[in-house]
């Protein structure tokens, strides 16, 4: 059980209202009881303590760097349109997320190591917020040009920071632009510091024992090192929207104004090429166009969107 110092700073924070000092107690005593073999208790300490976060709050890693910043998704799976393979693999992370204390009973654990690489906009960030979302958990983005530094040995201290948090707040933690870490070794110009930063992240993702799920971003699965993949539990490949997928993305994103009659083949053509973000985009500007001008939903005016979202995508591709 837990010892007077831990009693002690629990009735401390209650008289001064601390919420941070309170739910810092509660961990404490979580990896306490977890030390001692009492698994279950902490699991519960451990999801008490995550109900003192705000689901409306935004705030930064507690250290002076503000190394991640985390907020509280509401997304929910039925947002996201992807390949029938990638859906399959995020229902089995659920699953086994929802029942890794059965898992743990036979000696097993649930996959929480996972690498989503793929073109921009193809969805790699909206399923970090939907894993968080379906799992109640808080969403912590690495901040990358907070942890990179120019200086030796100061990055891989940070990422130690990281990794203890990831251990002692139990979230959905997102490595996003992850090559800046885990590009292939061979590629290193940096007088070998490189190098050091991705053993040491790789060392802590083998030692990594938390129940927090670790998700890595890429828009370039060739850049990184071949090491990395045995690391990951799971690997998510995302492509750029097909035709069920995009006319899936008219319906969701255009809602209420849908209209199958407006989904034209000049429509899909205009579409076809262009990532999820880009379409949601240009949905998401027909609607105000329609609102702020009381229009209603035509071809002309979505294939107009659709069009400046291509040009934009041809200016960004040069």
């Amino acid at each position: 059980m837990a010892n007077s110092d831990f009693i002690k700073k629990l009735i401390n924070a209650h008289y001064n209202n601390d919420q941070a000092q309170f739910r810092s107690a509660i961990l404490q005593i979580a990896a306490a009881e977890s030390s001692a073999g009492h698994s279950v208790l902490a699991a519960d300490l451990k999801d008490l303590a995550n109900k003192s976060v705000s689901n409306t709050h935004v705030y930064a890693m507690q250290n002076s760097d503000s190394l991640c910043t985390v907020s509280m998704a509401d997304n929910r799976e039925e947002e996201l349109v992807v390949s029938e393979d990638v859906r399959i693999r995020l229902d089995r992370i659920l699953k086994e997320y929802r029942e890794r204390e059965k898992l743990r009973s036979y000696g097993l654990k649930n996959r929480n190591r996972i690498l989503l690489e793929g073109r921009p906009g193809t969805g790699k960030t909206l399923t970090a917020s939907i894993l968080a979302g379906e799992l109640h958990l808080p969403l912590y983005q690495i901040q990358m040009d907070r942890l990179i530094t120019k200086f030796m040995g100061e990055t891989s201290a940070k990422l130690r920071r990281i990794f203890e948090q990831i251990n002692a707040e139990r979230g959905v933690y997102l490595f996003d632009e992850f090559d800046a870490i885990g590009a292939d070794r061979t590629y290193d110009n940096e007088v070998g510091e490189m190098r050091r930063i991705l053993n040491t992240f790789l060392k802590f993702m083998e030692e990594d024992n938390s129940d927090s799920l670790i998700l890595a971003a890429t828009n370039n699965k060739k850049m990184l090192d071949q090491a990395l993949f045995r690391r990951f539990d799971d690997v998510l490949h995302y492509t750029m929207p097909d035709k069920e997928q995009i006319q899936k993305l008219f319906e969701i994103k255009l809602s209420k104004y849908y209209s199958p009659a407006c989904i034209t083949p000049e429509v899909m053509k205009k579409a076809d090429g262009l990532s999820h973000a880009e379409i949601t985009r240009a949905c998401e500007d027909c609607i105000k166009t329609m609102i702020l001008d009381s229009k209603s939903l035509t071809p002309q005016l979505l294939t107009q969107f659709l069009n400046e979202r291509t040009n934009s995508y041809e200016i960004k591709e040069a």
